[in-house]
């Protein structure tokens, strides 16, 4: 199953650091949130990473042309122009990076990677959060829903798209990006999806936590994964501070790895 990750927004509430580059480049623990993410997923065996790039994308590409070259040891012939490579420490990835429009809103960004998709369920997520969700229960949850999309649930307070849940139930009601109420559960992102939600996707446009799961919910197609674990986005500078603490610390939740 591929990995579709979105890493084009602005991150305009962390423009202390996203002036200079995209959000999902920021560093926590000298490495990108971005190759954390990848590492979540990576300890499922999920190596496959389709990165829908948009604002300062150049950046993202830039990193992974260049992991290559930093994790492995190599002699440049100059007079052949001939690069060979001795060791290699790379991780077992797949990177596939996108441009998909600096201004595209997140569901046009799912639609323009439709192509490298396969026309197969994909696992879905932004380039800003962390968790320690297991990957694994999460996809054969969905599988079990028999929905069209499932997101991950999680408990926090604040400023994200908010649900109708049901103790007992596993099919969200009525899903509301970001209403001016709290909810105890909310989008952790994490997603599952099955590929006919990009049939929900008009244009470049579409918010993806708007009409399309709006509608999904409406029509009992959109199911929530309860996660009760760690899970913190990176929002703020204060968000920035917390997981760089963690990491320092040694006691990184979301290293599942």
């Amino acid at each position: 199953m591929k990995v579709v990750i979105l890493a084009g927004g602005y991150g305009t509430r962390l423009s202390e650091e996203t002036t200079i580059k995209p959000k999902p480049m920021v560093n926590i623990g000298h490495r990108p949130i971005l190759w954390h993410i990848m590492k979540i997923y990576s300890a499922h065996g999920l190596n496959e990473f389709i990165i829908c790039c948009g604002y300062k994308g150049e950046l993202i590409k830039q990193y992974f042309a260049q992991f290559y070259l930093d994790n492995s040891d190599f002699t440049i012939n100059m007079n052949n122009n001939n690069l060979e490579i001795h060791r290699s420490s790379l991780e077992p990835w797949v990177v596939t990076l996108v441009d998909t429009g600096e201004k595209t809103m997140t569901g046009g960004r799912i639609k323009r990677v439709k192509d490298y998709l396969d026309g197969e369920p994909f696992c879905l997520t932004y380039g800003d959060g962390v968790g320690n969700i297991d990957i694994t229960n999460l996809i054969e949850f969905h599988k079990n829903q028999k929905t069209l999309a499932t997101l991950t649930a999680v408990q926090s307070p604040g400023r994200f798209g908010t649900f109708s849940l049901e103790e007992a139930d596993t099919k969200i009601l009525d899903f509301r990006e970001k209403p001016t109420q709290t909810s105890t559960w909310i989008n952790g992102g994490f997603f599952v999806l099955d590929p006919q939600v990009i049939e929900y996707i008009e244009n470049d446009e579409t918010v993806w936590e708007q009409e399309p799961m709006i509608q999904l919910s409406k029509e009992r197609l959109l199911s929530a994964y309860r996660h009760t674990g760690y899970w913190q986005n990176m929002d703020t500078l204060r968000d920035v501070e917390v997981l760089e603490e963690k990491w320092q610390s040694g006691d990184a939740p979301w290293k599942v790895w």
